[in-house]
């Protein structure tokens, strides 16, 4: 066991989390491709914006059907990354520049090529014939039941080795695994500690509501046209048309969490867990972050969502989370690697993306900032002969699918990629809006919003409260959102997320206006305008 003497088993909470997606972040070897060894040289970066942890999504050993979350070995780095010492290398520079290292585990599914897999298709009597979702079809040869795939059509895939179905909540090169076997449960235990030996701080986990499926396959409900939501899944896809209340979200996740929380505890370390859940993600966030025996946070996708955060919408957020479990502990992002980036899904200005920057860091609960999250990237726009994501060349061109949000990062303005790669042509293709917003140019410029991220993110560290302070008295009245964080000192934040000018009151005191400029503080008092876009952040003396 790596040595966790002194270190704070609490880290976690309020901590800001960098999104690394090791396809895009850094190429080192000049084949188009990011690998580990970059993401090691750009390390300065992330610790100098003051993140507290990096998350690193897959790059285990895959065939790659999606881009690593088709896991064909948990306990190596596929070649095209580097090697299990480029990984080591990328933990110990982490842990010098005081970053945490969280990595992505996919415990739900595999790829169809892992030899788990390989074993149980051969036949029902194998010693691993149970430990993926079989089912024997219908009396006419159809699927046993009408759940649907994320990615479109059936969840279930004929084999004729066993001549049954497996469930596929994802591609069809991505069985279920049956986590109602108790093997499989410590099959993947033992993939956590084997990672956790070698240093990792925690993990993001993948899909952590689809980890059990209905033990009887019962039929999904349907549901009606006015309760669907395209967050999940884009509107065009089936999938929106059925409530998931069988093949995912089921009681018995709970117990597993439990067993997986007493695998972290010995080693401080922590999960983020990804809800994906159109109609109840802030409720099963609420179930699986409560009691303090589970997974220490979560993110629903309320903060992901097609439509604009309103204040309105803020406050509905907090309602329902207090309502639900008052000790959750969420973790909010405004953009992954799964979502169009919200510069461009919301339409936000640069006056708009920085008041909801300010926001996002005086929420209570954790925060996950994606790459290229600090430069203000928009959603790429990406020919249909450059698409690598099946999702997205399964639905075009109504959904687009999620290449534009993982195009390589920009570096610097003056090169053929932007610094990302030496190659002549990058896995995907760096487009022109980009270039004049990299790095490089930023760094240059005071005024950028680069620099507006690392004071957001220092006022926050400046200010414990906002990382683990309570949250009181939230309230919208039209385009303002407002509330009180409360601990060691009070802060009243009110963020106008409208282009007009808006009043507010402050509340009952004597309270001093802060500024991101450490230091800066003025007397405030009774009715502030706020302009299109503006915020004030103001303690309580």
């Amino acid at each position: 066991m790596k040595d966790v003497i002194g270190q704070d088993a609490d880290w976690w909470r309020g901590a800001v989390i960098y999104q690394v997606y090791p396809r895009s972040y850094q190429d080192s070897n000049g084949d188009g491709v990011g690998d580990l060894a970059g993401i090691t040289a750009r390390l300065d970066h992330i610790a100098g914006l003051g993140a507290d942890a990096i998350w690193i999504s897959p790059f285990f050993t895959s065939p790659m059907k999606d881009f690593g979350y088709d896991v064909s070995d948990y306990c190596d780095v596929d070649p095209m990354f580097g090697s299990l010492s480029d990984f080591d290398a990328l933990v110990a520079r982490a842990h010098a520049l005081n970053l945490k290292v969280m990595i992505d585990l996919v415990l739900s599914h595999t790829a169809d090529v892992h030899p788990w897999f390989a074993q149980s298709r051969k036949n029902r009597t194998n010693d691993k014939a149970d430990w993926y979702v079989w089912a024997d079809p219908k009396p006419d040869g159809t699927p046993p039941n009408n759940w649907l795939s994320v990615f479109g059509g059936s969840a279930w895939q004929w084999d004729a080795r066993r001549e049954q179905y497996y469930l596929h909540n994802f591609l069809t090169s991505q069985p279920d695994l049956n986590l109602h076997n108790d093997d499989v449960q410590e099959a993947l235990l033992d993939v956590a500690r084997f990672w956790l030996a070698r240093g990792v701080n925690g993990f993001r986990l993948d899909t952590i509501n689809f980890y059990f499926a209905d033990k009887y396959l019962r039929d999904n409900p349907s549901l009606p046209p006015e309760l669907r939501n395209d967050s999940i899944a884009p509107s065009v896809n089936p999938y929106n048309h059925q409530l998931h209340l069988f093949s995912k979200n089921q009681p018995e996740n709970l117990e597993f969490l439990r067993r997986f929380r007493a695998v972290l505890a010995p080693y401080k370390a922590a999960a983020v867990g990804e809800v994906g859940d159109a109609q109840r993600g802030l409720e099963i966030m609420a179930e699986y972050t409560s009691g303090g025996d589970k997974v220490q946070m979560c993110y629903p996708f309320e903060m992901l969502q097609p439509a604009r955060l309103t204040a309105g919408l803020a406050a509905l957020t907090f309602d329902r989370l207090a309502a639900a479990a008052p000790d959750a502990w969420p973790c909010w992002a405004y953009s992954t690697h799964d979502t169009v980036r919200h510069i461009t899904r919301w339409g936000l200005s640069d006056a708009a993306a920085r008041v909801y920057t300010t926001l996002l860091m005086c929420l209570r609960g954790s925060v996950c900032l994606y790459q290229g999250e600090e430069l203000g990237l928009p959603e790429a726009e990406i020919a249909f002969d450059d698409l690598q994501d099946p999702y997205g060349i399964q639905f075009w061109p109504e959904f687009k699918g999620r290449d534009g949000c993982r195009t390589p990062m920009v570096w610097q303005s003056d090169n053929a990629l932007c610094g990302f790669s030496t190659a002549e042509k990058a896995w995907l293709p760096v487009t022109a809006p980009h270039r004049p917003l990299s790095v490089a140019a930023q760094e240059a410029d005071p005024a950028a919003l680069l620099h507006h991220y690392r004071r957001a993110l220092a006022f926050r560290r400046a200010h414990p409260v906002l990382a683990q302070g309570a949250m009181t008295d939230w309230q919208a009245a039209g385009e303002l959102f407002s509330f009180t964080r409360q601990g060691d000192e009070t802060i009243f934040c009110a963020f106008n997320l409208g282009p007009e000018p808006a009043q507010i009151s402050l509340p009952t005191g004597n309270w001093q206006a802060i500024g991101m400029e450490l230091g800066s503080v003025s007397p405030v008092a009774g009715t502030v305008i706020l302009a299109g876009w503006g915020c004030i952040l103001a303690r309580k003396g």
